[in-house]
């Protein structure tokens, strides 16, 4: 039990010090969340020396607080009880590209760096992206084309794109709760908890080349933070720049990002690409708005279009593999492509950057709103938190588009994909 302020003190007293060993553990990550610099060696993104984009304010700053969200436990309550009820520790809404929404809590401010955890997934993705575009990578050449260190491990045969859409056939276990786990032996390796005393102290990369293999590549789609690192390490490779380097120059810089940002890097300065950044809200909500706009800013491209166009068409061999997945009973209807998450949603199909413990990005195309929360949840996975955010923040944008009040509306009561309780299917 902690009696005291998280650390607090000086020193802080035992009971009250969040470490290597506890800062993902609650009530510990409500701190550790908005300081992990202060426990794990990071890399600076740099915003540059440019002007930042602008996030005017909504002249008539709209009322969200008492938006009715229809809850997945079947009753309905306030856009803002679903805030207060969901760890947030910070949440910003625009609406063409205006702050419409902004709260800050746990001691959080519009300052505060947060830790994104698998939000970083889609950041590294669009840095892929890019660099197709670029023509430094191909999405059809085999990993070891880039990482010949891989060669005879499970992802030896493996492309560039069963990377990017999570469909390897690497055996790498996503269960947070097991401590043997690869994802929570990987954490050892990339110095997110003490090292035992058989590990190495050759970091991420040398864990990634021990890895075996449970299936074929191309099969389902199986959420592995494995190979969004693996992903990060062709990037650097096809680049020859470090992934902080990536973003600040691809993507931060060009965004008109407002602060800098920050990555977790291992014992050997390799970047943790599953889910080692931090940034302020603001700025995840700039990355949003790139997002909906097609990866422009202004008339400049940032991300290529049809990166994005692609990652958001549906076709039969991606969705087969999402059906077929155990993200199906979460995300019904959905998929999984270039480090994005997809669902139907009442007026459209939804674009998502999810990480552990509560970290959203929602972009709805419908309503031309993007969402961002960041929080702290207790566990690292919570279907009804996850649900209730998303209906809130599309119940949000519904009103702000001005549907809340229509004929129309009555659709929200039907069961809709995840939205409305899990019974839409595509084929």
């Amino acid at each position: 039990m902690v009696s005291e302020p998280l650390m607090s003190g000086f020193p802080p007293p035992a009971e009250s010090r969040v470490t290597l060993a506890n800062w993902q553990d609650p009530p510990y990550n409500r701190w550790s969340f908005q300081h992990v610099r202060e426990l794990i060696p990071t890399q600076r993104i740099s915003r540059g020396t440019g002007p930042w984009r602008d996030l005017p304010q909504h002249s008539a700053s709209p009322a969200l607080d008492d938006v009715t969200v229809y809850r997945l436990a079947g009753h309905t309550s306030s856009f803002a009880e679903v805030i207060a009820e969901t760890w947030t520790d910070a949440v910003v809404l625009l609406h063409d590209g205006q702050i419409v929404y902004e709260q800050y809590f746990n001691a959080m401010t519009e300052e505060t760096p947060h830790l994104l955890m698998s939000v970083t997934k889609s950041v590294v993705g669009c840095i892929a992206g890019i660099l197709v575009e670029q023509g430094l990578l191909r999405a059809d050449d085999q990993v070891s084309n880039y990482v010949p260190e891989i060669v005879g491990s499970g992802y030896d045969g493996a492309t560039v794109r069963h990377l990017l859409n999570m469909r390897t056939g690497v055996a790498f276990r996503e269960e947070y709760a097991n401590t043997d786990a690869e994802v929570r032996v990987m954490e050892r390796y990339m110095g997110w908890r003490p090292r035992e005393e058989h590990d190495e102290a050759r970091g991420m990369y040398f864990y990634l080349t021990k890895l075996g293999s449970d299936t074929d590549h191309g099969g389902p789609f199986v959420y592995r933070s494995a190979d969004t690192d693996m992903l990060g390490w062709v990037c650097e490779r096809a680049a020859g720049t470090r992934m902080a380097d990536l973003i600040s120059l691809l993507i931060w810089q060009p965004m008109g990002a407002e602060f800098e940002a920050e990555i977790t890097c291992d014992s050997v300065g390799s970047a943790i690409h599953d889910g080692g950044m931090s940034a302020r809200a603001r700025d995840l909500a700039r990355f949003g708005q790139l997002v909906l706009e097609d990866g422009y800013v202004h008339d400049a491209s940032i991300v290529p279009e049809r990166w994005l166009s692609e990652a958001r068409t549906l076709d039969s061999d991606i969705r087969g593999a999402f059906a077929a997945s155990e993200s199906e009973a979460v995300l019904p209807g959905g998929w999984y492509r270039s480090q994005f998450w997809f669902a139907p949603g009442p007026l459209g199909d939804l674009q998502l950057c999810l990480g552990i413990h509560g970290q959203m990005v929602l972009v709805d195309r419908a309503t031309r709103t993007v969402s961002v929360k960041l929080s702290s949840w207790p566990p690292p996975q919570d279907s009804v938190m996850l649900i209730d955010a998303i209906r809130a923040f599309v119940a949000a944008g519904r009103h702000l588009a001005g549907l809340a009040g229509s004929a129309d509306a009555r659709s929200v009561h039907r069961p809709i994909g995840l939205i409305e309780g899990g019974e839409h299917r595509r084929g």
